[in-house]
């Protein structure tokens, strides 16, 4: 009989508990938009930050409460990014899509070593200590803090320089913000010839410790004013620059930092452990 008791005492106790519990969350539940969750669903889930937020639940409700552009996610569908638009409320619009460009030429086969870097295998220790064993102290470190930044798998280090996979890359630039020589910038994805050096030392400079690296000799330039800009002792595609191969093979860059995306992107194969 006590047992049976002290059970019915406290299944009484949980009813009322329970009870009080529910009517709690009745009484100060907060309405939630259900806009958030529509959002959320839409967006691609990968929480890389590229937005500015923390993740992608904080971003659709930024977009629902406080009405900021879906347009800061660049990971997102063109087929999502409309239907967040359409359930955000906002006028339809289309996004420029970008991509990254590791602005260096200089693998283990152009760039000189000028020592043997024995530190931790991230590029910001190795720029604050000496600036790892390569000579150009513009170019890229290589030991790729980038590609491990980067939440989509689009960067590959290969024969110690960084080269991004333009149909992988989502433009959430993640790798700018941690390469430490800021030599990652993010382009329209149209785009598909640049100067890739980032060296702003003189060309007879750049030559003792890259063979890849712009000299600045400004064949380009002169081939094409229209096209590019000589910015000091290193050359530029301007902004919106539409240049193609057969320009590229034209100007017969003597050292070849003039180069497009898909030949840059072929840098090293067959070369990584070669003698």
């Amino acid at each position: 009989m006590t047992i049976l008791l002290a059970a019915l005492a406290l299944a009484l106790l949980g009813l009322i508990l329970g009870g009080l519990i529910g009517f709690t969350a009745k009484k100060f539940a907060v309405e939630t938009d259900p806009r958030i969750e529509e959002i959320t669903n839409l967006l691609p889930g990968a929480n890389c930050g590229g937005c500015g937020y923390a993740g992608c639940a904080d971003y659709a409700r930024a977009i629902v409460e406080d009405g900021v552009s879906p347009a800061n996610c660049a990971a997102a569908t063109e087929e999502n990014f409309q239907k967040i638009m359409a359930a955000a409320g906002q006028e339809a619009a289309k996004r420029e899509r970008k991509v990254a460009v590791v602005y260096c030429s200089g693998d283990n086969h152009h760039a000189v070593h000028v020592a043997l870097y024995n530190g931790l295998n991230d590029c910001r220790a190795a720029a604050a200590l000496s600036g790892g064993g390569k000579g150009c102290r513009f170019g890229c470190i290589g030991l790729g803090s980038c590609a491990r930044n980067c939440p989509f798998g689009a960067i590959e280090i290969r024969d110690g320089l960084a080269i991004v996979h333009s149909e992988l890359c989502k433009g959430c630039g993640k790798c700018t913000e941690v390469c430490p020589r800021k030599l990652i910038h993010l382009v329209p994805a149209d785009s598909k010839v640049h100067v890739f050096c980032n060296s702003l030392d003189k060309g007879p400079e750049k030559r003792k410790i890259c063979t890849a690296g712009c000299l600045a000799c400004r064949k380009c330039v002169k081939a094409y004013p229209e096209l590019f800009n000589a910015q000091g002792f290193l050359v530029r595609a301007r902004d919106g620059a539409n240049i193609t191969a057969e320009q590229v093979a034209e100007v017969k860059c003597p050292t070849g930092a003039l180069q497009t995306v898909e030949s840059h992107a072929n840098l090293g194969k067959g070369k990584e452990g070669a003698a």
